[in-house]
């Protein structure tokens, strides 16, 4: 598997994590910054809706689960940043039309 299709993969482990509190996943909401590879090592960044987001323990916790449950990866490291700040323009297409925005 090539760089390009272990990046596709984990965006498609990512589809399968939802926020609880909005029914559309992580991935098209757009709290997903950036997903990089090196070696058997994975580093993404995310953000959140808001700073006082009630699962601001359990979102990142979970990518990390579901990307090292892929089993490629020796060490999955899950940053959260606040920069720049999520707003509904980084929502996708798909996001925007479940949400009706």
């Amino acid at each position: 598997m090539d760089h390009s299709q272990k990046i596709e993969e984990i965006k498609d482990k990512l589809k399968t994590i939802f926020d609880p509190e909005i029914p559309v996943d992580i991935y098209e909401l757009g709290l997903i910054y950036d997903v990089r590879l090196k070696d058997k090592n994975c580093e993404i960044d995310m953000t959140l809706t808001s700073p006082n987001c009630p699962e601001a323990q359990s979102i990142p916790n979970n990518v990390r689960k579901a990307v090292e449950s892929l089993g490629h990866y020796d060490e999955v490291v899950v940053k959260i940043v606040w920069d720049p700040p999520w707003d509904k323009s980084k929502m996708s297409e798909v996001a925007k039309l479940a949400l009706n925005i």
